[in-house]
């Protein structure tokens, strides 16, 4: 354990002209020490070298001399009868050397060999540096990244079941060990940054480690024992996880197994949010990641769009301060006037009339990541996880707002299907689960600080808490025959102005519409080449996309 872990103590290995080595002194104590019971005259003849020991690592004369026999006798492993023995004393005068043991041991310059704490012996580190002339109690260990600094946990839990090294130690040198890596490794700083106790940072980091480095997600009691000293400590820890009331739950890092939408209290995990946030650097969160992927803005393929002139208006007012010239400024303004600084902003409208592509190409205009939600996946088939979900959910985008520079865009597709209306009385698990789960995004719209917009072909099913959170409203409608006559140029190569107006008159399409019509159109001239009846074919895929015949007009002149 003890070569592993690391703060550095470095002493000067002579006193004052002397050119005495800290082996030179250690071999003088035990020479002279045997046999000679600590007396008056042996104190005196090793003044110098005991001064030198004690000065170097900071203890007592007695403790000195007593680390010195250590290293004569072990010096791994030592047993307390074998101290007064070596100086020829009664093993019940020895007992008083107990209190000095205890003291290296918490010093780190010894360490017990087992829990009943009848064998010791000097640490390796210390060990080591006597090698080379220096009183070194605590390396430095530097790792190269997060999975270095998981090797090195992988190390100590296995010496630790065991029994090679104590909790107590394995505790100390993990707060040293994550303090002296918490420039580098963002794991380390986090757990630092938890103020947690070292009991209680062990058990988190156990749980951390059995994760990443055995794959074990499911920790049952037994696993734990070895975290603990006692018996009584160890039963007290299980009472809490199996009530939920540790304060690792209490914190939202642990909670229970989950099995078919029980809790199983005899089963315990890391939380989402402990694997998102502490391990977030590993990638482990697969089951938040997977309903919230992020499109970076360059990734974004540049698209016109056309809108009525009201719309554009809107559209246009929402890329301006969506822009980076604008929306801090915007921010710090109103929370100066004590508003919200959140933008919550629906997009409401029939399919195919363009509400998602907005959002894309707002994203893309303002240089904006989009955090896309998928819907379905939040709304899980086992009661009680979809809520934890939507937790998650706005966990993982504060999270992604604070690391990026630029406020990304968290985007809810086809959001009545959970932002619908509120069942009053709701009696059975799913109804319950549903208004949970409104309840939760309500209030999270409440306290939002980035940018949210919310797309829905059904804007009269949301509830009115949702309707009025939302900070602009955009009604998204059919284009009239003159934007669609410019969807038909900008979609179809080659188009004259006369054909384009001939079929935003004949049929009310939705911009999805057209650009269906088109991709037919493109496919056919590949397979077929430039056709004189080119109009005609594209009148043909039009009464064919327009299964609802009302949005059709039967031109003159065409059959």
């Amino acid at each position: 354990m003890e070569k592993e872990s690391k703060t550095t103590r470095k002493t000067t290995a002579a006193s004052g002209k002397s050119k005495l080595t800290l082996l030179q002194a250690v071999e003088t104590i035990v020479e002279q020490a045997r046999n000679s019971s600590m007396c008056t005259e042996f104190m005196s003849r090793c003044k110098k070298e005991i001064q030198l020991i004690a000065k170097s690592y900071g203890i007592t004369p007695q403790q000195a001399i007593l680390f010195c026999i250590t290293l004569e006798c072990g010096p791994n492993h030592v047993n307390h009868y074998e101290l007064p023995h070596f100086l020829e004393m009664s093993n019940v005068k020895a007992l008083s050397f107990g209190p000095d043991i205890n003291e290296m041991v918490k010093m780190r310059i010894m360490r017990y060999c087992d829990k009943s704490k009848t064998a010791f012996g000097v640490t390796d580190t210390v060990l080591s540096g006597l090698r080379e002339n220096k009183a070194i109690i605590r390396k430095t260990l530097l790792v190269d990244d997060c999975i270095g600094l998981f090797e090195v946990l992988d190390v100590w839990f296995d010496l630790l079941e065991e029994d090679d090294i104590s909790p107590v130690e394995v505790a100390e040198d993990l707060v040293k060990l994550y303090e002296d890596n918490r420039d580098t490794v963002a794991f380390a700083k986090q757990m630092l940054d938890l103020k947690l106790d070292n009991k209680d940072m062990l058990m988190l980091s156990f749980f951390c480690h059995r994760l990443i480095n055995a794959d074990d997600a499911q920790i049952i009691p037994r696993q734990i024992s070895d975290l603990f000293d006692h018996r009584s400590h160890f039963r007290r820890a299980i009472n809490e996880l199996s009530q939920g009331t540790h304060l690792l739950m209490q914190q939202g890092w642990l909670e229970h197994v989950c099995n078919d939408g029980t809790a199983d209290t005899s089963m315990f995990t890391l939380t989402d949010k402990a694997k998102r946030e502490l391990l977030g650097e590993l990638d482990t969160n697969e089951s938040t990641m997977r309903f919230s992927g992020l499109m970076e803005a360059e990734n974004i393929k540049p698209k016109t769009m056309f809108y009525p002139k009201s719309m554009q208006k809107q559209i246009d007012e929402l890329g301006t301060f969506l822009d980076t010239r604008h929306f801090k400024d915007i921010q710090r303004r109103l929370a100066a006037n004590g508003f919200r600084t959140g933008f919550a902003c629906l997009f409401y409208g029939g399919p195919g009339t363009g509400k998602t592509e907005t959002a894309y190409q707002l994203a893309r205009a303002t240089g904006r990541s989009i955090m896309m939600v998928d819907v379905p996946q939040i709304k899980s088939k086992w009661v009680g996880d979809s809520e934890k979900n939507i937790k998650a959910l706005f966990d993982r985008y504060r999270m992604l707002a604070n690391r990026s520079v630029l406020t990304p865009i968290l985007l809810f597709n086809e959001a009545d299907a959970i932002f619908g209306v509120r069942k009053n009385g709701a009696e059975n698990a799913v109804d319950k689960m549903e208004n949970t789960i409104q309840n939760i995004i309500l209030q999270e719209m409440e306290n939002l600080q980035g940018i949210m917009i919310a797309t829905t072909n059904l804007q009269g099913n949301l509830d009115s808490a949702f309707d009025r959170r939302f900070l602009y409203k955009v009604k998204f409608e059919k284009p009239d025959a003159a934007v669609r006559c410019s969807i038909w140029q900008e979609m179809v190569s080659g188009l004259s102005d006369s054909d384009a107006m001939a079929l935003a008159r004949a049929f009310e399409l939705s911009g999805g519409q057209i650009e269906n019509v088109a991709r037919k159109d493109t496919i056919n001239r590949i397979l077929h080449g430039d056709r004189i009846d080119h109009l005609a074919i594209l009148m043909d895929y039009c009464r064919h996309e327009s299964l609802d015949k009302a949005t059709s007009r039967q031109p003159m002149g065409f059959k």
